[in-house]
């Protein structure tokens, strides 16, 4: 395998048939009640509210999810600040409108595997090429999406300058009749607002984010899930990105490319949570090791990989990997002033964080049974590539290459051979 020695190349993932049992499930048991989607309408070409209803990239998706899985589609609007609240609340089943994973959000719901990839720029007036020392100034009115996950990236990049928080669709008016000297959005709907802002030029990119759907309840983000990984192998999710973002984003995800996808963001995003976890644990008084929890945390994937056709001894040294890497990062925000962290959310480590966590890791491993399901593939890896797609202001390069070693390692369980008893044996 790779990382075993010398690795080896990266080399392009060939795509695997997938057999529609995933649709056919669906379309068995249809479901009487409307799937609830919550979606902004400001955030094209993700979701734009026109006079003739709702389109979008991701408005697309749900009706097709919808037709598919046999349920009636109801479109909810909600505001960007109210994302949470309302899907907490129960005003929607499901969010799918641009909304990009964090770490927040997932204490409110359950992502779905990511269906595009996006990073965040700044539009500027005026031809000359921006700094980012250009923006980060107080006489910079920087202007944002409130509520979004935007007006964070805003808020810990650009500290100095004056942000204008603003509904994401008065954005390009804000900056073309100078009530803002920039504005933050995506690389994707930067693309929408060239049109508008033909003579802005472009400071980016400055992240590297994933836009995925997050429903309140974990079997409907699973059934969503599994979806979306037949929708992947069968081309359908290219051809909708070519649609709506341009041909350079028709790319064709095999099923093991799209597997690999969710275990990255995955362990991202379990990482992403550690800043919180360690000001938990400061507020609480409590130490960052935890030989204790560490345990537990062992136990339970140990089970759960039994349960994925996984070696217990393959998910534990996947899981060791990331324990290091989530103990760093704690140590790593602790040891940062008080003045200088970025801000995180207050939570409480027993009753929101760390189940959380657990409904990660479990999907982690599932995750990884379905990557080391095609053994071949898997031993194609390459560990240096493979690190290179885990997110750098996460954990340092040692700490993504031994979860990256870790993932090329993982193993399945050896088939159970059952003796033919020679009394079912056809005598001469």
């Amino acid at each position: 395998m790779a990382g075993r020695g010398a690795p080896r190349p990266w080399r392009p993932l060939r795509a695997v048939v997938l057999v529609p049992l995933a649709v056919a499930c669906l379309r068995a048991h249809p479901a009487s009640r409307a799937l609830r989607v919550g979606t902004s309408g400001d955030y094209p070409p993700f979701t734009l509210a026109r006079k003739e209803g709702l389109t979008g990239f991701d408005v697309a998706v749900a009706r097709r999810f919808a037709h598919d899985s046999g349920r009636p589609l109801e479109l909810v609007r909600f505001g960007w600040p109210e994302l949470a609240g309302d899907l907490a609340a129960g005003r929607f089943d499901v969010a799918m409108g641009g909304i990009t994973v964090r770490p927040e959000r997932a204490l409110v719901g359950t992502f779905t595997r990511p269906v595009l990839e996006t990073a965040a720029v700044v539009l500027v007036r005026g031809e000359a090429a921006p700094t980012t020392a250009d923006v980060d100034r107080p006489t910079t009115r920087l202007a944002v999406n409130a509520g979004g996950h935007l007006e964070q990236v805003a808020r810990k990049l650009f500290p100095h300058a004056l942000l204008v928080p603003s509904q994401n669709g008065a954005l390009p008016e804000l900056l073309r009749d100078g009530h803002a000297d920039a504005v933050l959005t995506d690389d994707v709907e930067a693309d929408v607002l060239a049109a508008a802002l033909p003579d802005a030029s472009r400071l980016g990119p400055l992240t590297h984010d994933r836009k995925a759907y997050l429903a309140r309840d974990p079997a409907l983000a699973a059934e969503l899930d599994a979806w979306l990984r037949a929708r992947e192998a069968d081309g359908t999710l290219a051809e909708l990105r070519a649609r709506w973002f341009g041909a350079s984003h028709q790319n064709l995800r095999s099923a093991f490319d799209s597997d690999l996808a969710a275990l990255v963001a995955l362990i991202d995003l379990r990482l992403a949570l550690m800043p919180a976890v360690a000001a938990a644990k400061e507020t609480a008084g409590l130490p960052v090791e935890d030989p204790a929890q560490e345990d537990r945390v062992i136990a339970r994937v140990r089970t759960r990989a039994r349960a994925c056709d996984l070696t217990p001894e393959s998910v534990e040294a996947l899981f060791r990997a990331q324990l290091t890497a989530a103990r760093a990062a704690e140590d790593s925000f602790l040891a940062t002033t008080r003045a200088q962290r970025p801000a995180v959310p207050a939570l409480d480590l027993q009753g929101e964080a760390r189940p959380a966590i657990a409904a990660i890791s479990d999907t982690i491993v599932e995750r990884a049974g379905d990557l080391a399901a095609d053994s071949d593939q898997l031993a194609g890896l390459d560990r240096t590539r493979l690190a290179e797609l885990l997110d750098v202001t996460l954990a340092p390069l040692s700490a993504r290459l031994a979860i990256a070693t870790a993932v090329t390692h993982l193993q399945r369980t050896a088939p159970v051979q059952v003796p033919i008893k020679h009394a079912l044996l056809k005598q001469p």
